[in-house]
C-alpha cells in the first residue's frame, strides 16, 4: 500500500544543464535544498555552481556518467538527499532507476516503476490504451518479430507504414516505409538503431497517418485519485521526428476537441493509477480524428508553454504530488490565457544537414524580455557528449500572432557566437506563411526545407562589407575609430578573408574619418562606423544604420548581424590554398567532435568515392563519414569507442590513380 505522505527536504537532481537549473529554481523558491550531479565534462557548468551541493559521478564517456544508477544513488547518500528528481531526460523514464531510488529509501519525484514499465514499451502501452478505450492507430504490436511476419503485417496494414522501436523515443528506431520493396532494408535499419540506442531491437508497426498534427495533452495525477489535464501543445514542427517548435494552445484544436482529448487523457491515466506529471501524445488527422501514439511518463522539454498559458508551475506541482499532497486545483479551476510558442535553440549547422556542433560559446547574450531556459554563459563549453539543444526561448502574448512576433524579435536579438546554431533557421520557420497561418503539420519542414534554408544573398553581401570594416578596425595594433582624426587614403587596402566557409577578397578605401567604401566582387558598399565598443558597433551600410554585435579572437571575427551569426577569418597573410587540395588527398577527417560507433571498411579494402568508412556519434545523432576519393584504404587511425576531435584524420585512402599505377607495375 502506498504511503500517502512522503515529505522530503533535500532534492538530488539526476540531470544536467538547463533541466537541472529549471528544477533548482522552483525547489529553491519552495524552500528545498538541492544537490547537483555532474560528469567531469560539466565540472564548470552553471548547474553545478548554483546547486547547494554537487557530486561528481564520473567521466562522460564511455561510462556515460548520467546513466550510472549506482553512482547517482551513492551521491544521494553522500549528500544526505532524501528525494531525487530525474529531470526530463537520461533516467527520467527508466524503471530501474525509479526502483533503485525506492529501494534506497529515496522519494522518486515521478511515477512509480510499475507505471513507467507499463507505458515505456510502445506495444504494451498501446494494448493498455486500447483496453481503456483510447483510440489507437491500426497496426501490429505482436510478439512474433520475424521478418516474414512483420512484412505480412505491413501488407495487411497497407503502405505507407511506420516502423517504431518498442522501447524508443525521440525518433530513434523509427522509419517511414513508403512501399513493400523498401520494407526489408528500412526494417533492418530501424532494428539496428533501436538495438544501439535502447538495447532492444523489437518494433511495432502502425499505419502511417499522412501529414498529421502532433498534439500532446499534459496530465497530472495524485495518489488520492485526482487527475486533471492542462490542455494541449502542438508539436507538429519537427525534423527527423525531433521537435523544433512547440506551442499552446494548438491552432488546430477548438474547445470541443480540447475537452474530448483531455477527457481521453485523464481516463487513460486513471486506468493505470498514474501519479505525477505525464504527457499523452496523439496524431490528429485532417478530419479531426485523433490517435494515441505514446505516453511520456515525465515532464516534457516543452512544458514552459503550458506554464505560460495556465500560470502554473509544473515543477512545483510535481514536488507537491511527490510529497503526498493532493492536487491543489480541479479541472474546473484550470484557466487558459493567451498563446505561447517555444523554439529549441540547438548547436547544429543547418547548412550541413543540421550536423551537431560543440566547442566554446565565445559570446552568449539572451533576450531579457523573453523567458529563456539555458545553462550557458560567454566562454562556456558545449561538450560533444549530450543532446544538441542548448536553450529554449519562449514567447507569450494575448494572441498567437503577438506571441510569434515577440518570439521572432527576441530570437533575432539573441547572440550566440562561437558555435553554430539553428537560430536563423528557427526564425525562418516562425516567419514562413504556412506557420504564420497556423497550418504547419509534421510535414512542414520537409515540404519547405529549400525555402527555410535558402540564403539571403543581399543580406550576406551587406554582412561581408560590414565584416570587412570590423576586421580592419579590430586588427591587433589598431586603435578603434571612435575618436581622433585620421588621414584618408585613396588607394584601397586589400583584405582576404573566409566568411562562413567561402573565401572573399575586399578592397577598402577610407574616404573620410570613419567612412569607408568596401568593394567585394562587383559590389561596392558605403560603410560609416558611427561608434564601436568592445563587443558592439553602430554601423551604417548604404545609409541604413544598424547595431552589430561582434567578438574578435586572433584572426577570427565573430559577428551577429540581423539575427544571423557570421564567422570571419582573416586570410590576408595566409598562404593561398591550391584549388582542389582539400578532400582530394584521400584523408577522411572527422567533421565534428564525436565517438566512433562503427568502422565500415578494413585496411586493404578497395573503396569508391562516397562509400561509408567511419560512423561517428555526436549529441545523440550518427554521422557517416565517406571516402572522399576512390582507392585503397591504407590506414585506420581509430577504432570503435574512440573519442575524436573535429578535423582529426581518422582514415587514409591511397587514390585510385596510384593504385592503378602500382597494379600495372606488378603486372608488367
Amino acid at each position: 500500500m502506498t504511503t500517502l505522505s512522503t515529505p522530503f527536504r533535500k532534492i538530488l537532481i539526476a540531470n544536467r544543464g538547463e533541466i537541472a537549473l529549471r528544477i533548482i529554481r522552483t525547489a529553491r523558491a519552495l524552500g528545498y535544498r538541492t544537490v547537483a550531479v555532474f560528469s567531469t565534462a560539466d565540472a564548470g557548468a552553471r548547474h553545478v555552481r548554483e546547486a547547494d551541493q554537487a557530486v561528481c559521478i564520473g567521466e562522460p564517456l564511455p561510462a556515460q556518467s548520467y546513466l550510472r544508477i549506482p553512482a547517482i544513488v551513492e551521491a544521494a547518500r553522500l549528500s544526505g538527499a532524501d528525494a531525487v528528481h530525474p529531470g526530463y531526460g537520461f533516467l527520467a523514464e527508466n524503471e530501474d532507476f525509479a526502483q533503485a531510488c525506492r529501494d534506497a529509501g529515496l522519494v522518486f519525484i515521478g511515477p512509480s516503476a510499475e507505471a513507467i514499465v507499463s507505458m515505456g514499451n510502445k506495444a504494451g502501452a498501446k494494448t493498455l490504451m486500447q483496453a481503456a478505450g483510447v483510440p489507437c492507430i491500426p497496426g501490429y504490436q505482436g510478439d512474433d518479430q520475424g521478418e516474414e511476419r512483420l512484412a505480412a503485417e505491413a501488407e495487411r496494414i497497407g503502405f505507407p507504414v511506420m516502423i517504431k522501436a518498442t522501447a524508443g523515443g525521440g525518433g530513434r528506431g523509427m522509419r517511414l516505409v513508403p512501399s513493400a520493396k523498401d520494407f526489408p532494408e528500412l526494417l533492418r535499419s530501424a532494428r539496428s538503431e533501436a538495438q544501439s540506442a535502447f538495447g532492444n531491437p523489437e518494433v511495432i508497426l502502425e499505419r502511417a497517418i499522412v501529414e498529421p498534427r502532433h498534439i500532446e495533452i499534459q496530465v497530472f495525477a495524485d495518489r488520492h485519485g485526482n487527475a486533471i489535464h492542462l490542455g494541449e501543445r502542438d508539436c507538429s514542427v519537427q525534423r527527423r521526428h525531433q521537435k523544433v517548435i512547440e506551442e499552446a494552445p494548438s491552432p488546430a484544436v477548438d474547445a470541443d476537441l480540447r475537452a474530448r482529448m483531455g477527457a481521453t487523457a485523464v481516463a487513460a491515466v486513471k486506468a493505470i493509477r498514474y501519479e505525477g506529471a505525464g504527457t499523452l501524445e496523439f496524431l490528429l488527422d485532417a478530419e479531426g480524428n485523433y490517435y494515441f501514439m505514446e505516453m511520456n511518463t515525465r515532464l516534457q522539454v516543452e512544458h514552459p508553454v503550458t506554464e505560460a498559458i495556465t500560470g502554473l508551475d509544473l515543477v512545483a506541482l510535481q514536488l507537491r504530488v511527490a510529497a503526498g499532497e493532493a492536487l491543489p486545483i480541479t479541472q474546473d479551476q484550470v484557466r487558459f490565457s493567451g498563446h505561447a510558442i517555444e523554439v529549441r535553440l540547438c548547436a547544429e549547422d543547418a547548412d550541413k544537414g543540421f550536423m551537431p556542433q560543440s566547442g566554446t560559446m565565445a559570446l552568449w547574450q539572451m533576450p531579457p524580455q523573453l523567458r529563456v531556459e539555458d545553462s550557458l554563459q560567454s566562454g562556456g563549453e558545449i561538450p560533444p557528449y549530450y543532446d544538441s539543444m542548448i536553450a529554449k526561448i519562449i514567447g507569450h502574448g494575448d494572441t498567437r500572432d503577438a506571441a510569434r512576433r515577440q518570439l521572432m524579435a527576441g530570437l533575432e536579438d539573441a547572440v550566440a557566437l562561437g558555435v553554430k546554431t539553428n537560430q536563423a533557421f528557427l526564425n525562418r520557420c516562425l516567419g514562413h506563411p504556412v506557420f504564420a497561418a497556423g497550418g504547419a503539420t509534421t510535414a512542414f519542414i520537409a515540404q519547405n526545407q529549400e525555402a527555410l534554408l535558402a540564403p539571403d544573398t543581399a543580406m550576406q553581401a551587406r554582412a561581408a562589407a560590414i565584416a570587412a570594416v570590423l576586421l580592419y578596425e579590430t586588427t591587433a595594433g589598431r586603435r578603434p575609430a571612435t575618436t581622433g582624426r585620421r588621414m584618408t587614403h585613396s588607394l584601397p587596402i586589400s583584405l582576404r578573408f573566409e566568411l562562413d566557409g567561402g573565401t572573399l577578397s575586399a578592397g577598402i578605401v577610407l574616404t573620410r574619418q570613419r567612412h569607408f567604401e568596401v568593394s567585394i566582387g562587383e559590389r561596392t558598399h558605403a560603410i560609416e562606423l558611427e561608434e564601436i565598443g568592445e563587443h558592439t558597433a553602430r554601423v551604417a551600410c548604404d545609409g541604413l544604420g544598424e547595431r552589430v554585435v561582434f567578438h574578435r579572437d586572433g584572426a577570427v571575427l565573430l559577428m551577429h548581424y540581423r539575427g544571423v551569426p557570421v564567422r570571419v577569418e582573416d586570410k590576408t597573410r595566409a598562404a593561398t590554398v591550391r584549388q582542389g587540395e582539400a578532400g582530394g588527398d584521400g584523408k577522411v577527417r572527422a567533421s565534428m567532435n564525436g565517438r566512433v560507433v562503427a568502422v565500415l571498411a578494413a585496411i586493404g579494402d578497395r573503396v569508391e568515392a562516397g562509400q561509408p568508412v567511419i560512423t561517428l556519434e555526436a549529441m545523440k545523432m550518427e554521422h557517416i563519414h565517406a571516402a572522399p576519393v576512390a582507392g585503397r584504404l591504407t590506414a585506420l587511425h581509430v577504432k570503435v569507442g574512440d573519442q575524436v576531435a573535429a578535423s582529426r584524420i581518422v582514415a587514409e585512402i591511397e587514390v585510385a590513380v596510384a593504385v592503378a599505377v602500382e597494379a600495372a607495375a606488378v603486372a608488367g
